[in-house]
């Protein structure tokens, strides 16, 4: 499979969510296995390892029947586009979903979704009506549930378990699902060795089971919400302008994107790599799967060592280049040991680059739109994968495996050059809960949440000495207000006061003004503290808010107004 359905937030994350609130790392690992602790942890821990393994199963059943009924290498490679596809097209949504909706009813649909899919899968290959273009079309409905699934998972785990044993929780969670990848593929194989693709698909839909009852059993705590849901149109506009307006997650999604381009194609090619490479057949197919999560389980205990002793993008770039030399070491393998060797530098190069570009991001965005930042992180990330499989496809139909793999290691490193001029920001530990000083203003004028546009208007008095310090700050204050839902923002200076400067924007209703304050996050304090600082007027500066009116027509008007004496003399109806 191409990435972890399931991922969590990765432990340093949590560390510096943690350190943000005072609490020690030491504190919170007093054992890695205190959140089975938990009934629901312990429940959704051992049902999503059992739907990991059935979803890792199916895959290899894919794959392997798509390469025994075409003998396109394109249309195989193609398996994994239309798994990784649906996720670049609906994240962004599914995101926008997870932050504005109860995230147990939306895992509980995407969950009955796929089972639904995976049961028509087994149904039509049972009855032999299984063509490439129908499996494809069934391989991308199961992408599309877990498009949905993935936000509204990512974001649950603190749902389940006390904030301080998150980390021991990411850490068991990502175990769960390598163990998988570790033994699925090559018991996948060894399946449909011996009992056909038929065989995995009804394993897989039976996976879907525990978990289904685990999370209709679980009741999670209820979240108040103070302001009404934003449409989802709205909110996904919103999920992009913050990425948009945030530099640190635009580095991320590019680079993600490159990775995922010239990484997939270890995965995208493998079942040609089993078949023409090292002669073998399905159980050799899953063996080399096999080594593939044997790498990410590795990777995934070396992840926090490297972590400390290398800059993020240091370890980024190595794992650029390391996975070129796998990839490399793979193209010239006649053996299956070789191969082997080569997938399980390629495993953990997978994990530790997808850890730490998912941890970046994670510290990047604040909760209220994480699940939006993650989805598109994953659009970046599934969008180059679903991309390279197409790309690697076409490459070894024209050119061979062998070429396809060395033009991908070629792909990778320049991904890794990249880096000298797109460098991914440490994981600073930001301090991204919302700052909750601003009180809704009380006014005079009767308006409703839906009433716009609202305009803002705010004085500031800056001495002559301190216009340059105060145009570099505004000009992050232009950010990060514009980020958050400001519209149309401009900097005034007075031409009779050259001391006064206004700042002004505008918001489309009252409630995204109310919105958009609440947004502003302990980080960004210190943006507007150092604008205050500068500031020599009167303490706070002024601030005027002010609703737009249109003025009334001139003949409604005219009918509206009380007649004059003048109206009466030139009338032609009055009395002579």
């Amino acid at each position: 499979m191409p990435d972890d359905p399931h991922a969590q937030p990765t432990a340093d994350v949590v560390e510096a969510e943690l350190a943000s609130e005072g609490i020690k790392p030491t504190q919170a690992r007093v054992s890695p296995f205190v959140p089975l602790q938990q009934p629901i942890f312990r429940a959704v821990w051992f049902a999503s390892l059992v739907s990991n393994f059935g979803g890792l199963v199916q895959a290899v059943g894919a794959s392997w029947m798509m390469a025994s009924i075409s003998p396109s290498a394109e249309l195989v490679a193609l398996v994994q586009a239309s798994t990784t596809l649906p996720v670049m097209l609906f994240s962004l949504a599914a995101g926008a979903i997870a932050d504005n909706y109860d995230r147990r009813k939306i895992l509980l649909t995407a969950q009955v979704f796929m089972l639904t899919v995976s049961i028509g899968l087994a149904v039509c290959a049972w009855f032999g009506l299984i063509t490439p273009w129908l499996l494809l079309t069934f391989t991308f409905l199961i992408g599309c549930g877990t498009a949905l699934n993935n936000p509204a998972w990512q974001s649950s785990v603190g749902d389940m378990v006390p904030r301080r044993d998150v980390p021991a929780a990411v850490t068991l969670n990502s175990v769960a699902f390598n163990i998988a990848r570790s033994v699925g593929p090559a018991i996948g194989g060894a399946i449909v060795a011996a009992a056909g693709a038929v065989a995995a698909f009804i394993i897989n839909a039976f996976s879907y089971i525990p978990l289904l009852i685990v999370l209709a059993r679980w009741s999670p705590p209820k979240v108040e919400r103070l302001l009404p849901r934003e449409t989802l149109f709205i909110a996904m506009s919103a999920g992009i302008r913050y990425v948009a307006m945030s530099p640190n997650i635009r580095t991320v999604t590019l680079r993600a994107f490159v990775y995922g381009f010239g990484a997939i194609v270890g995965l995208a090619l493998l079942p040609l790599i089993a078949r023409d490479l090292v002669r073998g057949g399905p159980l050799t197919y899953g063996v080399l799967l096999g080594a593939f999560g044997a790498g990410a389980v590795a990777g995934a205990f070396m992840s926090a060592r490297l972590r400390r002793s290398m800059s993020t993008e240091a370890l980024v770039r190595s794992t650029f280049v390391a996975y070129a030399c796998g990839v490399t070491l793979i193209a010239f393998s006649k053996t299956i040991w070789l191969a082997m060797a080569g997938l399980c530098v390629c495993g953990a190069c997978w994990v530790l680059a997808l850890s730490t570009f998912n941890a970046t991001v994670q510290l990047s965005a604040p909760r209220w739109v994480v699940g939006r930042a993650l989805a598109m992180y994953q659009m970046a990330t599934f969008g180059g994968m679903a991309m390279g499989s197409w790309a690697w496809g076409r490459s070894a139909l024209h050119f061979g495996v062998e070429k396809a793999l060395l033009m991908s290691a070629a792909t990778l490193l320049i991904g890794a050059a990249l880096g000298l001029r797109y460098r991914l920001p440490p994981l600073e530990e930001l301090n991204l809960d919302p700052l909750s000083r601003w009180r809704e203003p009380k006014v005079a004028v009767d308006i409703e949440p839906r009433s716009g546009p609202v305009i803002v208007t705010i004085e500031y008095i800056i001495k002559p000495e301190d216009v340059v310090a105060f145009l570099t700050t505004m000009a992050e204050r232009r950010r990060i207000r514009r980020r958050d839902g400001a519209r149309h923002w401009t900097l005034l200076r007075d031409l009779t006061d050259p001391t006064l400067w206004i700042e002004r924007y505008d918001s489309p209703t009252w409630v995204e003004y109310v919105r958009q304050n609440q947004r502003v996050t302990q980080a960004d304090a210190e943006i507007g503290e150092q604008v205050r600082a500068l500031h020599s007027g009167p303490n706070p500066p002024v601030v005027h808010r002010m609703i737009e009116r249109q003025t009334a027509s001139l003949p409604q008007f005219a009918a509206s107004r009380t007649p004059t004496l003048a109206d009466s003399l030139n009338d032609p109806a009055r009395p002579a």
